[in-house]
């Protein structure tokens, strides 16, 4: 490492080290380290708290930083020990470019008192890019006509590096008809060219395949290669030739789109179209000049086509050829060189860099608030920037070093009198016109946490119809705080509890900053009717305060359930139910019954019956109930109907819209001869189900009363501590009983399924009790057994009541 000390010119060594802490003190002088690039994290640069005369005790207390305008972290200071070390990847070539001298500027400051150190770490040069060639591979044609010591342009290999390290060295592979040829000249440039030891013969060799290696002078020395393929032609002896080998001109940056650079000429003495010159920039045109500049192909005119930048590009080398339209076409060779003049057309930047934002109102003057840099990428007086500040803040710009400043506090603040102050920075050049460019940074004044969130009312009631949408917007919640900035910085919440076995979480979700509350899956009537919880609004301040807001949804029921037939013991194969009816029986005989429930509430689950027509437009003799769903003759049966006949019977809800399913009944017609016959099958199997029906009617009976024991015995245990305790707003209701009733008003079903309503409360989920007659088959001509089997259906829903 290497580490000098550098004051005003002049002063002796031995003077600079007596005064070297006074140097300190004051701010002023430059202390110098250097690095090498792409050094590895954690390298040792330099004792910089030792060398600044600071003790390691007070670096902390002190507020010991490091400030580095467009550097990032590639340097920095551990404060247990105040070695300066390398924090990140530097490379030198993407800091400096090819610039002679690359270094990393640091500001050092440290308060109570306030000082500025001033640090350059030099950046040093390894060798760590190797030559590269504009291509791999160039193709060059020669005429076998041209005469020995021809020269042949090729383009050099460019290296990132600097000094030794892209100091090149050419070298060409053996060959009997070409070597390499270098010349240097007085315009900054150095041309590579390949020169022809002897005459060609087409005849002989019609393709030349040379290697060119390009080396520069680092240790270890890196190398690069290009391909040359050579294609001897056999045409056209005379190419284009330009008066001058080499162009300069001037153009200024603020140059019109389409200024006529120069008029370049060549001529060839060859006649008709061997003597036509095509004029072009030669290949690989680099982008920054076919950005800028184009060519004209018949004139040879070279004009402006683009916006040109001093201070991105000072130099323009662009290699011309021009090429004749012979059969096979010869080539002349120039260089332009365009030199870009500098005016005054960038005005300067201001860079401002927040430290201690907010500023407490009890702050004392000097307080650093920020630090401020300026720059001009213009060059001269052009370049020169003074700075001021606005008049009448209690605020001040001190110079630190050349175009760096710091804000500090003037005078004491008082926030009851001014909450916030616009600071405006403004810079200007020492150009002619001078231009100027300002900035404006915003210092408030501290203010403390002490007001909660808010909400207009403590609980809201929202309504939503079930099967939303998943991720749906039900409601927005919304809190205001009174404080200013982070502490009135409201966020959301949800309160997180069970509801039931699930989290409250699976149910809804609030959105953290805009209070939207969403629906995360669909919700369902027939399972949740009610849903309490609640959302919590904090503000961001230290201590964070913070306010809850109870949100009741309510469930809407829709009709998603169509009506859903009861099974029925004579179902044949297809779902189909068969009835035998004796063709002796009169109108208004009762030959089967259809029975459907349906899983929603209110209308929606009001069921109808209707018989649809029969095929061909044939009248039925049946009809149905229009809310018993019972299939009844409307007349007496005679020899003329069908002896099959296929019911379809449609089962419709009022719900909108309305919901439907379809039953089908298979009635066949019989001889008052098989009457009995069937009369006692039905019997026997009557008998069978009634006797089966009793065995389980007497467990359902026993079973409901111990239920309705414990349910009494809860009921009156719940009662007594609802008593005892306070009452609260989260008790869950009981789920309403569910009842299928059909009669001549129709058919109401509120559930077959489980239902739970869900409140604040994490209670245990209702289950409603539904109890059906059984579905005993008619048998024919027995009236009696049809008026038993009514009187055990009254008999049931009896119990179940």
């Amino acid at each position: 490492m290497l580490l000098s000390w550098q004051s005003r010119p002049g002063s002796r060594c031995l003077l600079l080290w007596l005064l070297l802490p006074a140097a300190w003190q004051a701010g002023s002088g430059q202390l110098h380290y250097s690095v090498p690039e792409e050094a590895k994290h954690g390298t040792f640069v330099g004792r910089i708290a030792q060398d600044l005369g600071l003790e390691l005790a007070e670096l902390v207390p002190r507020l010991f930083r490091v400030a580095s305008k467009d550097r990032g972290d590639l340097l920095e200071v551990n404060l247990q020990n105040g070695i300066l070390f390398v924090n990140s990847r530097i490379d030198r070539e993407a800091l400096c470019g090819r610039s002679a001298e690359c270094s990393i500027h640091l500001e050092v400051i440290v308060d109570r008192p306030l000082q500025v150190f001033h640090v350059e770490v030099e950046v040093r040069d390894i060798n760590d890019n190797p030559p590269v060639f504009p291509e791999t591979k160039k193709s060059i044609m020669i005429a076998e006509l041209r005469p020995p010591e021809t020269r042949f342009p090729l383009d050099g290999a460019s290296d990132a590096d600097i000094g030794v390290n892209s100091a090149l060295t050419y070298r060409l592979d053996p060959s009997d008809y070409f070597a390499l040829g270098t010349q240097n000249n007085h315009e900054r440039t150095s041309s590579l060219s390949l020169v022809l030891k002897k005459s060609l013969d087409r005849e002989e060799i019609q393709e030349h395949t040379l290697l060119l290696t390009a080396s520069d002078g680092g240790k270890p020395e890196l190398t690069g290669t290009v391909q040359l393929l050579i294609t001897v032609l056999d045409v056209n002896d005379n190419a284009p030739q330009f008066d001058r080998l080499i162009y300069k001109v001037r153009v200024l940056e603020n140059a019109r789109n389409g200024t006529l650079v120069i008029n370049l000429n060549a001529t060839d003495p060859d006649e008709g179209t061997n003597g036509d010159i095509i004029y072009s920039f030669r290949r690989p045109v680099s982008p920054a000049v076919g950005l800028v500049f184009s060519i004209d192909t018949n004139s040879g005119e070279v004009r402006t086509k683009g916006q040109l930048d001093f201070e991105e590009n000072k130099l323009y080398e662009i290699p011309v050829e021009a090429v004749d339209k012979g059969n096979v076409p010869m080539t002349g060779h120039c260089t332009l060189l365009v030199d870009v003049l500098d005016v005054n057309d960038n005005a300067p930047e201001i860079t401002i860099t927040s430290l201690s934002l907010p500023v407490k109102e009890d702050a004392q003057p000097s307080t650093v608030i920020a630090l401020v840099s300026v720059s001009d990428h213009d060059s001269g007086d052009n370049g020169q920037v003074t700075c001021s500040l606005t008049p009448h803040v209690p605020f001040k710009l001190v110079s630190t070093f050349k175009n760096y400043y710091s804000l500090v506090l003037d005078s004491a603040l008082d926030r009851e009198t001014t909450a916030d102050y616009k600071v405006v920075v403004t810079a200007r050049d020492g150009g002619s016109p001078s231009l100027w460019a300002t900035a404006s940074v915003s210092v408030e004044v501290a203010d403390v946490n002490d007001n909660a969130p808010a909400f207009a009312q403590p609980e809201y009631t929202v309504f939503v119809k079930e099967n939303n949408p998943p991720g749906a917007h039900i409601f927005t919640v919304s809190a205001m705080d009174a404080d200013a900035q982070e502490n009135a910085l409201v966020s959301y919440s949800l309160v997180e509890r069970r509801v039931g076995e699930r989290l409250l979480s699976s149910y809804v979700s609030v959105h953290a900053e805009s209070g939207k509350v969403f629906a995360l899956q669909p919700l369902d009537h027939e399972e949740l009717e009610l849903l309490q919880f609640q959302v919590s609004a904090r503000d961001a301040g230290v201590p964070s305060l913070g306010s809850n807001v109870t949100l009741q949804v309510f469930v809407l029921d829709e009709n998603d359930n169509a009506p859903s037939l009861l099974p029925h013991p004579a179902v044949g194969a297809g779902g189909s139910v068969s009835e035998l009816v004796s063709r002796s029986v009169g109108s208004g005989h009762v030959v089967a019954k259809v029975r459907a429930v349906d899983a929603d509430s209110g209308y929606n689950a009001w069921l109808s019956y209707e018989l649809q027509s029969a095929a061909g437009g044939m009248r039925s003799p049946f009809r149905v109930g229009l809310y018993t769903g019972e299939i009844s003759t409307t007349r007496t049966l005679d020899e003329a109907d069908v002896p099959r006949q296929r019911l379809l019977v449609l089962v419709k809800d009022h719900g909108e819209p309305a919901l439907t399913s379809t039953a089908t009944v298979l009635v066949s017609l019989v001889e008052n001869g098989q009457a009995p016959k069937i009369s006692s099958l039905a019997s026997e199997s009557t008998a069978s189900s009634e006797a089966t029906l009793v065995t389980v009617n007497i467990y359902l009976i026993i079973a409901i009363c111990a239920v309705s024991s414990l349910l009494v015995l809860t009921l009156l245990l719940y009662t007594a501590l609802r008593c005892s305790a306070t009452p609260t707003g989260g008790a869950c209701g009981p789920g309403k009983p569910v009842l299928v009733c059909s009669s001549e008003v129709g058919t109401w079903s509120y559930s077959q399924q489980r239902r739970q309503r869900v409140c604040s409360g994490e209670g245990p989920p209702k289950t409603d009790l539904m109890a059906f007659s059984p579905s005993l088959p008619p048998v024919l001509g027995s009236v009696e057994e049809t008026s038993q089997k009514e009187r055990h259906v009254e008999h049931l829903k009896e119990v179940s009541s």
